[in-house]
Parts: C-alpha cells; sequence; structure tokens
C-alpha cells in the first residue's frame, strides 16, 4: 500500500483491510511510521515513541477487535502503558524518566478493540492549557501551516490525525482539550457525557467528572466505534451512566429527527469573537436549515463570567492538588514546574473550602439552566473557539508579568491577583481564546466540535454543538448527517503527502 492509499481510510476502513488479509496489521504499521519520520520533526506531535513495542504487537497472532491492526497513538497524560515512559507534559516527570506501572483503563479498552499503539502525543504540562507548548517538549505545530499551533491540551493527538499519520489518537477533554484542538486543526472531536468513559485503575474521576476520555478523529463513525468500546463504569469509577440503547455505530446509520436548535456567536464573558467564528456559526446555522432543521438565535439565561470564575476555580485548585501529589510521592521540586504552572497552583491552593464548595454548588445551578433551555431545544450551536489557531508563542505569559510572578511566588501573595476586578481580568486572559467549551465540562453535558468551515488562508474552525446529558447518540447523528452533505474526509494540509 501507498500513504497516498493509506490516508484514503479511517480506522474502520484500515482494520476491514486487515480482516480481509488484503493488508497485514504490520504493514500499516511501517507505513504510519514512515509517515511520522517523515513529518513529525516539523510538527512535534509525537514526544514519546513506542515503535518496538508497537512493532511486536503487529506481529502477534492474537490481535483482534474491530480496530485489529488499525495504528494509533495515545496522549501523553493519563493514557498510560505500563512500562512506557510518560511525562505529562512535564520536566518534572521527563527528567525522572516516570514509567507507568500498569495500563490506563482507557488502554486496556482501546487494546481490547485491536489498535496498535506506537507512541505518545504532544500535550501541554499536565494539559492545564489549550495551546501545546510545553518547556519540557516544545511546541506542537498546526499541519495546516507550521506557524500555528495545534491548540492543547490535545494538541500533539490533533495535529498526528490532521496531518495524516494516525486516522485516529487518543484525547481528553476538562475544559475543552478535545475540542479546541479539533476546531483548530480540522477534526471531529467529541467530549462525551459526565461518567461515559472511565478513569481507572489510578483514579475514580477528574475535576468531579468535568475531565473526559475519548478520541480525535478524521470521521464520525470512527468516533462512534470507539465510544462503543469505551463507555461503562470500571471498578474504580465514582460516576456512572446509563448505557445507550444499543449501538452508538449502529445509531448514526439514520438521519436524526427534524431538529430545533438554538445558536449563539456571543462570547459568555464578553471577549472578543472574530469573522471568522462568527461566519463559520452563521454558515453552519444557514446549513441545517437547508438540511430541514429549525435554527433559533438564543442563549442559555447563564452568568458566563460566573461560570468561568467556578471552573478557573476548579481548574486551578486541581492544579495545586497535583503539584502537591506529585512534590509529595516523587519528590520533584517546584524549580521542576512551569512559571506559569507554578502561578496557577498558588492562586488554587488559596481557594478556601467554603467557597470551593460554593463553586461546586452552582455546577448544579448550571445544570439546571441547562436541562430548562433543552426543554425547549434539542440542541445548542456555539463556536469552538474564538478564532482560528494562536501562532507558536502569540498566548503566553506577556514579559513584564513574568517578575510580578516570580516576586509574588517568593513571597507566596501569587493570591492577590485573584481579588478585586483582577479576578476577571485572569479569566479574560485565561480564556479569551476559549470562552465557549467549560459549559459542557461544568455540566457534564456531551458536546462536540465539527469541521464545516476553512478560512481564506486556509484554516480551519470548528462549529460545536451541545446536547442534554446522555445523548451522543443525537450528536453522533447529527454529526454522520452533516458528513454526509458536506464531506471534510479528504481534506489534508499540504505537508509533505
Amino acid at each position: 500500500m501507498k500513504y497516498s492509499e493509506y490516508i484514503q481510510y479511517d480506522g474502520l476502513g484500515l482494520a476491514e483491510l486487515v480482516k480481509n488479509k488484503e493488508i497485514q496489521a504490520h504493514e500499516l504499521l511501517e507505513i504510519a511510521i514512515q509517515r511520522a519520520e517523515k513529518i513529525n520533526p516539523k510538527l512535534n506531535a509525537i514526544v514519546i515513541p513506542m515503535y518496538e513495542q508497537a512493532r511486536r504487537r503487529a506481529t502477534s497472532t492474537t490481535l483482534s477487535g474491530i480496530f485489529a491492526g488499525v495504528p494509533f497513538l495515545a496522549k501523553d497524560l493519563h493514557q498510560e502503558f505500563k512500562g512506557v515512559q510518560t511525562s505529562y507534559g512535564s520536566n518534572s516527570f521527563k527528567r525522572l524518566r516516570y514509567t507507568a506501572k500498569q495500563n490506563a483503563e482507557i488502554v486496556n479498552r482501546w487494546e481490547k478493540a485491536g489498535i496498535v499503539n506506537f507512541g505518545l502525543t504532544n500535550t501541554p504540562e499536565l494539559g492545564i492549557k489549550g495551546i501545546t507548548e510545553p518547556d519540557a517538549w516544545g511546541s506542537c505545530c498546526n499541519p495546516w501551516n507550521l506557524k500555528y499551533n495545534s491548540g492543547g491540551s490535545s494538541g500533539g493527538a490533533a495535529s498526528a490525525v490532521a496531518s495524516g499519520i494516525v486516522p485516529i489518537a487518543g484525547a481528553s477533554d476538562g475544559g475543552g482539550s478535545i475540542r479546541i484542538p479539533a476546531s483548530y486543526c480540522g477534526l471531529f472531536g467529541l467530549k462525551p457525557s459526565r461518567g461515559r468513559t472511565p478513569w481507572g485503575p489510578d483514579r475514580s474521576e477528574i475535576m468531579h467528572g468535568a475531565v473526559l476520555q475519548h478520541v480525535l478523529t478524521k470521521s464520525v463513525r470512527d468516533s462512534a466505534a470507539m465510544l462503543d468500546i469505551t463507555h461503562g463504569a470500571e471498578k474504580s469509577s465514582l460516576f456512572t451512566i446509563q448505557a445507550p440503547h444499543g449501538s452508538y455505530l449502529e445509531s448514526i446509520k439514520s438521519p436524526p429527527k427534524k431538529l430545533k436548535i438554538a445558536y449563539s456567536t456571543a462570547s459568555p464573558i464578553a471577549t472578543h469573537v472574530s469573522s471568522d467564528a462568527i461566519q463559520a456559526i452563521e454558515k453552519t446555522a444557514k446549513f441545517l436549515e437547508s438540511l430541514g432543521h429549525d435554527v433559533v438565535e438564543d442563549t442559555p439565561k447563564i452568568d458566563g463570567m460566573l461560570l468561568a470564575k467556578d471552573f478557573i476555580t476548579t481548574w486551578f485548585s486541581q492544579c495545586a492538588y497535583s503539584l502537591n501529589y506529585m512534590k509529595e510521592h516523587f519528590g520533584v521540586k517546584d524549580s521542576d514546574f512551569e512559571l506559569d504552572t507554578l502561578a496557577i497552583a498558588a492562586l488554587g491552593a488559596k481557594s478556601s473550602a467554603v467557597d470551593y464548595i460554593g463553586n461546586l454548588n452552582n455546577w448544579g445551578k448550571y445544570t439546571t439552566q441547562m436541562n430548562e433551555f433543552f426543554e425547549q431545544y434539542d440542541l445548542y450551536l456555539i463556536p469552538s473557539t474564538s478564532s482560528i489557531a494562536p501562532r507558536n508563542g502569540e498566548v503566553k505569559t506577556p514579559t513584564w508579568q513574568i517578575p510580578i510572578l516570580k516576586t509574588l511566588l517568593t513571597v507566596g501573595k501569587t493570591h492577590l491577583l485573584s481579588k478585586g476586578k483582577l479576578i476577571e481580568k485572569l479569566i479574560k486572559t485565561n480564556l479569551e481564546w476559549v470562552p465557549f467549551t467549560q459549559l459542557a465540562n461544568i455540566t457534564g453535558l456531551p458536546a462536540m466540535s465539527v469541521p464545516l468551515y476553512w478560512n481564506s488562508q486556509n484554516l480551519p474552525i470548528g462549529s460545536q454543538f451541545v446536547a442534554s446529558f446522555g445523548r451522543e447518540d443525537l450528536l453522533l447523528q447529527l454529526a454522520s448527517q452533516l458528513e454526509q452533505a458536506h464531506p471534510w474526509f479528504t481534506f489534508y494540509p499540504n505537508i509533505g503527502i
């Protein structure tokens, strides 16, 4: 098989070839590795190769499952393989050459489906940013234009899929980390409902179930098939969710009923939304109408700034916990972490228990408001991101702030940044590029980014749909309908093809 043939297939298509003995798994793997060796030096998408493990697996006679033989890449964050180095995007673990003691449960389920994983992908330190440019590994470039970033935190995964190294890659989403890079890289990215996919065995959940594991794909059906494989609780699960009625893969064979869809292009935190993002949503709304759906401009009655503040409180507190855990159990030091990570952790550590519980109670209010909204509408359409991808190095702490942060960290006063009106400025600085994605994480609702728009510079931006709890099937049905009516599978960036 030539590479030009390889990229004509999605994961299920490649698996079908292996099943029919038209190609062997090890041959597919070598095509993927050759592609990676050719373009990864430009992209910096794969940071920890696993070639030898993959070659042994690809020649195994016991390889089976719906994705048997399909080349795959996991994320270098909470998708551990026993005995394999993992860094979580941080110099702390990279310098330790930390290796996992057991597989993550999500990895076990992927392997049961037959994937052949040959590396771990780039991610920001501890996955805390919407861009991927960690000090540990460097920037992950966007295949559509190498001067731009691939987004985060599943940036390496998105870059690898968009560039045609693999048709599917492992990803995760705690504040938009599947949907953001999907938007920037022209991919399909689904964040499942709270509790849909597992976190064990090392942890039961992250951020009260706001963080979910799934994949980034070129095709909708690959995402649906992967969700069929991975959904469901395991022994350490804190949250459980009712199993779907039937298969997600089967559900996309039928188009959705006529849907009533609300849409908005306004930033919930009153930040700038680019003309590209607005055009993407307006064109998507018209496209939906042409397919027979009712589309109405409306938005939930939620205080977007308060929701963002509650998200930031949880996000920063989680970062503080992670640093404390790593320092306590692995002996790493503050000097092993990036300045931004230290500042975020210092802010999170100052949240009082009373304030934190108040924050969590607000999550319930937002969930109630979304449930009321979905009594009127089937879906909510908003931009995935406020613009096309930022340039590499564009989203960073301003030079003038660095000495201030260092001083505040030294004297233990970083929390002063969150006082008064400074907290609103802090929120806008952190979320201005990505103000639309946290809603689904806080409320636990499923959401997806669909690639329907490329601008005049040939850079993509996604259209995001949010559904009511547990309705991944409805999202996937609509995505499949959109995919058939407006195909994007053959869209590949001109990067050494």
